[in-house]
């Protein structure tokens, strides 16, 4: 049967299992609008920014494991995604990106609104393609919706000229058939035996979880790994809920601002389990320096990661959660251990640092501490509710202070830092989960940068709820600023800030706002309890820092603290 390429687009697309898309319109991607009209299978979500479009497709991916899907228009509104797909891209997120274009006629002619967004987009896509004839729409859609989900996810991008949409072609659901392209997902079985063996060797070993495991569904398998050999675990930044944060052998965060213990534990290590993560600068420091005694399992299925920037010496390419059934499997039937008694001293030397620096700040009763504004959300949420941030000293003192027990709760920017992608973020996120609790922890700074997407959120009747840790600065940069540019803080007071309650309300959401310790929990409570979109407003401590801090370029061990408490004094003397 005949279809033009907007009735194949919308066939393809229903196909795939898509339900929700979110876009912005405009002059050449009509066809395409013009039948989400009408249609009762897939809804649209107008956004109002196409930046925010995609970190919404984002959220939704994030948080569900399905491809988030985005549809704009060309020129500045394909452009306008960029941000957004190499947000994606850094972080391993699958994505199709489908932008309008002119008509294959004028492409290169400089056409209004024309802009080549393949050539643009190809360093942070995963693959892109320009369409250019009606009758191969249905197979460019399959390939890309197969590519962006299978082997180490990311964002795909389709270019829609407009007479490619409005021409007619048979329509066909292909096969894929990609010949160059081929993810390993089966780990080698003698290098898995192999990192079983160093592993019943090892006194000090030390698992260091990434997004990965998220990304495979391998957190059953990584508990049972680390459960059976009494192994510790810590978890990077976009590996958290990966492993759970309350159980007792887990290390929270390491790297730049990762626990005292999980940096400790990994500069003396004796080995070395990394499973579905890259060894980014902010977890490894100086890299000459880290983990000088260790030697390195590297389980990730995108064979370009290992050895890419530090050295391995058991490498292994394959699925996290298919390597580590494997692997699990091994360890109990070829390996006799008594892991508790092998264990026993390095788990005692852990719990001696966890004592030693505790995660904690200094409280105060007369300014509200953003850290625990954190702290409060996480105890009355009980840890149940999906969280994402904007990027600075909200992220990571949200990825400090709320422990995470299960995976796809966390949205956050991880390898590309993007300020203003928490709130859109959470939207998608609360469209795929319309009865969870979403809540994204921002500074106010980076809620400024998308913050018309309040729109979004009041239209779509969803209650997103939004807790400002408002510090009138760009808090991270202004922490770097006075610990390393001896208190010259260049273009980073924030001097004019919106009054978020009014602008709140001015978009038909509700806004709250506490200015003392005191008025925090019930603003929380109050906030939660609302069944719409909700901005809280908390007026924190200006000097307020994120500790423990590795100064760039220095090992991991080498951390900035605040004063030890005497409470944290007397835990180590009891320890001890």
């Amino acid at each position: 049967m005949k279809m033009t390429g907007a009735e194949i687009f919308l066939e393809c697309l229903k196909r795939e299992g898509v339900k929700h898309v979110f876009g912005y319109p405009g002059g050449v991607i009509l066809n395409i609008f013009d039948l989400l009209y009408d249609d009762k299978d897939i809804q649209l979500i107008l956004t109002r920014h196409e930046q925010g479009a995609v970190h919404a497709a984002d959220g939704y991916a994030r948080s569900t494991g399905k491809p988030g899907v985005v549809l704009v228009t060309s020129g500045p509104g394909a452009t306008n995604t960029v941000t957004g797909i190499a947000t994606a891209s850094m972080d391993s997120i699958p994505l199709v990106v489908f932008s309008g274009q002119v008509p294959t006629m004028l492409i290169g002619n400089d056409a209004f609104q024309e802009a080549d967004i393949v050539g643009i987009s190809r360093p942070c896509t995963k693959y892109n393609f320009l369409a250019k004839d009606t009758k191969d729409l249905s197979r460019i859609i399959r390939e890309a919706f197969h590519i962006a989900t299978t082997g180490r996810p990311g964002p795909v991008l389709i270019d829609l000229p407009k007479d490619v949409t409005a021409s007619k072609a048979d329509f066909v659901w292909p096969e894929v058939k990609i010949r160059s392209y081929n993810p390993t997902y089966e780990g080698n079985k003698w290098m898995i035996t192999q990192a079983a063996h160093m592993i019943a060797k090892s006194k000090k070993a030390l698992i260091i979880a990434g997004g990965g495991v998220i990304l495979s569904g391998g957190s059953k398998e990584l508990k049972e790994l680390a459960e059976f050999t009494e192994i510790p675990v810590t978890m990077t930044l976009m590996g958290l809920g990966s492993f759970p944060g309350t159980h007792r052998l887990s290390l929270g965060m390491p790297g730049m601002h990762g626990t005292y213990y999980a940096n400790k534990a990994i500069q003396e290590s004796d080995l070395l389990i990394a499973i579905g993560m890259r060894f980014d600068d902010r977890v490894t420091g100086k890299i000459d320096a880290f983990a000088p005694n260790a030697k390195i399992i590297h389980i990730d299925i995108d064979p370009t990661s290992i050895r890419k920037n530090v050295r391995v010496d058991v490498p292994i390419v394959g699925d996290v959660k298919r390597v580590l059934t494997v692997l699990n499997k091994v360890l109990k039937e070829d390996i006799k251990e008594q892991w508790t008694e092998v264990r026993r001293a390095w788990l005692k030397q852990i719990d001696i640092w966890k004592h030693e620096r505790p995660m904690t700040y200094t409280y105060s009763d007369e300014v509200i501490k953003p850290q625990f504004v954190v702290e409060k959300i996480y105890e009355l949420t009980k840890g149940d509710a999906i969280i994402s941030t904007e990027v600075g000293q909200n992220q990571m003192w949200a990825a400090q202070f709320y422990k995470f027990d299960k995976p796809r709760m966390w949205l956050t920017s991880g390898g590309l830092g993007t300020m203003g992608y928490g709130f859109p973020a959470a939207i998608g996120a609360q469209i795929a989960h319309p009865n969870k609790l979403v809540i994204d922890i921002a500074g106010d700074g980076s809620i400024q940068m998308n913050i018309q997407e309040l729109a979004t959120a009041v239209i779509n009747k969803l209650p997103v709820k939004v807790a400002i840790l408002n510090n009138h600065y760009l808090g991270m940069v202004r922490q770097w600023q006075e610990l390393f540019f001896n208190e010259r803080y260049s273009y980073t007071h924030l001097e004019v800030i919106p009054d978020f309650v009014k602008v709140a309300e001015a978009y038909g959401a509700v806004g709250l706002r506490a200015t003392k310790p005191s008025e925090v929990e019930p603003v929380l409570k109050e906030g939660f309890k609302i069944k719409k979109t909700v901005f809280m407003d908390f007026i924190c401590d200006w000097k307020e820092k994120v500790f423990p801090m590795v100064p760039a370029g220095a090992p991991i061990d080498h951390m900035l603290f605040e004063e030890k408490s005497e409470k944290a004094e007397k835990k180590l003397k009891a320890v001890k």
